[in-house]
């Protein structure tokens, strides 16, 4: 990459901690008053004050170098960014807004200069937009690169949407497109000099956008929810456990990003969009926060056929759940 090819004298912990609380500072300071966070970055912890009649909820999220990333494909910048998306994406389908976010960080030293302030450059960004404070965290030295998000959000007391409330009848929904991120990993992995150049650009996998408007919007919509990490087939089997129901899922009703195939808006992953479920008496908006919903299938009792079943013009077949999964 070219910033890691200019020298960049690598800083002591003491100084990068300092650079970093001068940004967060910076970012704290427009955030809305009605915010949780009283005390930062500077003490042994953060304080907190949760509103009455609000619950918190909390999410954690890991982002491996070589697993989740790789530096010879994805700009520093995509990386700090989608560290933060992942997490914010977990709110998105609570229903929760977001209150602060605390980031413990390993690299090499020699990644603490131009990288680093890249992998800033995107986090903050995006933490700008939301008005998430960075609320404190840790660092480390490190062989490759480790970031952990840990995320904490508010909803309304009772109102978390939870992958355990589908009924049988519900029709199941999407927002957005899927199978772009896939699609655009593919072709990161055969040309990333193409990406590297335009690492400002707006890209559904570099660069994916955590649907926290939509999500708040479901509360008073949808029965359950979960948010599209790991893949349509993985994460609607995941509701269906929770919920102790099978699903139907009409493949011609998929939402197919221009650039994917339907095998990759099936199981790709990492689309960050939200899949929820909803009563068919509830009237679901064409459009929720900015972005579209898309009416995919059916929640159904639990028989014994397969959990999740795919409808190809009335050909039914089992859809295994072959999006990512650790170990595997």
């Amino acid at each position: 990459m070219a910033g890691e090819r200019k020298r960049s004298r690598p800083k002591a912990e003491r100084e990068l901690i300092a650079g970093i609380r001068r940004r967060a500072d910076q970012l704290l300071a427009g955030r809305r008053k009605s915010g949780i966070l009283t005390l930062g970055i500077g003490d042994d912890c953060a304080v907190l004050r949760p509103r009455r009649g609000k619950e918190l909820v909390v999410t954690t999220d890991l982002s491996l170098e070589n697993v989740h990333f790789r530096r010879d494909w994805h700009p520093p910048q995509s990386v700090g960014h989608r560290c933060l998306a992942r997490g914010l994406s977990d709110l998105a389908a609570m229903g929760a807004r977001p209150e602060a976010a605390f980031l413990s960080l390993a690299l090499p030293p020699e990644l603490t200069g131009l990288w680093m302030d890249g992998f800033f450059d995107g986090f903050m960004a995006l933490a700008q937009r939301y008005g998430v404070p960075l609320a404190g965290g840790d660092m480390a030295k490190s062989p490759f690169v480790v970031a952990d998000i840990v995320l904490l959000g508010s909803v309304a007391q009772g109102k978390a949407l939870l992958r355990s409330g589908a009924r049988a009848g519900d029709v199941i929904y999407v927002t957005g497109a899927l199978g772009g991120s896939a699609a655009e990993l593919r072709a990161l992995e055969h040309r990333p000099g193409d990406f590297l150049r335009k690492d400002k650009l707006r890209h559904p996998h570099l660069y994916p956008e955590p649907r926290l408007a939509a999500g708040r919007a479901l509360i008073r919509l949808a029965s359950a929810a979960i948010d599209l990490s790991d893949g349509l087939s993985t994460d609607l089997a995941h509701l269906c456990e929770e919920s102790s129901l099978a699903a139907e899922v009409d493949a011609r009703a998929l939402p197919v990003d221009a650039r994917a195939t339907v095998e990759q808006a099936l199981h790709g992953g990492e689309d960050y969009e939200l899949l929820f479920t909803a009563s068919p008496k509830t009237a679901v908006p064409g459009q929720l926060g900015g972005v579209l919903t898309h009416p995919i299938g059916r929640m159904k009792k639990r028989g014994k056929g397969p959990q999740v079943e795919l409808n190809q013009g009335g050909k039914r077949t089992a859809l295994a759940a072959s999006g990512w999964e650790h170990f595997r």
